[in-house]
């Protein structure tokens, strides 16, 4: 994905894994269910989870029994999706630096590819290619997304203060629809977009937390300031009993690699 401020999408997230991993959202049972079925994963599968960022979709895989291989090029997201998954034991995951245009895997060595919160600062054509390359035949590629429900109240005014930001529509619009671009790709069969319900209950501290983890979330001391007193702001007004609830939306997006398909 083009960036807008001309920053690399890899350097994008340093200074923020612990931030991250504490305060964004996890993908709901529903969501992880359909992959293990749909995609008839088990504990024989190989999945590549591409752009893992601090783990967070690598470990849901890795507790269901799947062989999970996180791909990620921030070495402080990926060091602590290390530190973060000690705890999945049986397999554990493996992660290592790569991109998703150059994953460093072998030609047919996994049986899916999941991208969660991630394929929007690809290279979409690029990374589809590699992910093709890697599947083995009719294996699976999954893309996911936690989208914030704008038809809750609160969430559509939080989504109006994110917007607020100089990048974030730039980043946000587009990343809701990058998906598309699977479900036209001839390489692959079996195309299909599902939605989930999720929610995501949150303090104050959690609040900011999340909404300092963004990409976009100001780093200039002045305007970090500003932003969290409006974050506050909002929070003091929607609050029961000392917590929000931002509502999402989870897509998932998938499709199947062609049996006898070329590279």
């Amino acid at each position: 994905m083009p960036e807008s401020s001309g920053v690399d999408s890899t350097e994008r997230f340093n200074g923020l894994a612990k931030l991250y991993a504490q305060c964004r959202p996890n993908y709901p049972d529903e969501a992880i269910n359909l992959l293990m079925t749909h995609c008839s994963l088990n504990e024989h599968s190989v999945v590549a989870d591409v752009g893992c960022g601090t783990g967070i979709s690598t470990r849901l895989l890795a507790k269901r029994g799947v062989q999970v291989v996180g791909i990620e090029p921030n070495d402080e997201m990926r060091h602590q999706a290390e530190l973060d998954s000690t705890d999945c034991q049986d397999p554990p995951p493996l992660f290592v630096p790569g991109r998703a245009e150059a994953t460093g895997l072998a030609d047919y060595s996994v049986d899916g590819v999941l991208a969660a919160q991630s394929f929007h600062w690809f290279d979409p054509q690029l990374s589809l290619q590699e992910f093709h390359r890697i599947l083995r035949t009719r294996g699976w590629v999954m893309l996911m997304w936690n989208e914030r429900d704008d038809r809750d109240h609160f969430t559509a005014s939080y989504t109006k203060l994110i917007r607020s930001l100089s990048e974030a529509a730039a980043i946000e619009v587009p990343r809701g629809k990058a998906g598309n671009v699977l479900l036209q790709d001839q390489r692959f069969t079996h195309l299909n977009k599902f939605l989930f319900q999720n929610e995501q209950f949150l303090d104050e501290e959690g609040f900011l937390g999340r909404s300092f983890s963004a990409s976009y979330a100001p780093k200039d001391q002045f305007l970090r300031e500003q932003f969290e007193e409006h974050l506050r702001e909002l929070f003091s007004e929607y609050e029961v009993e000392g917590q929000v609830v931002i509502r999402y939306e989870t897509s998932v997006f998938l499709g199947q690699k062609i049996a006898g398909a070329g590279i």
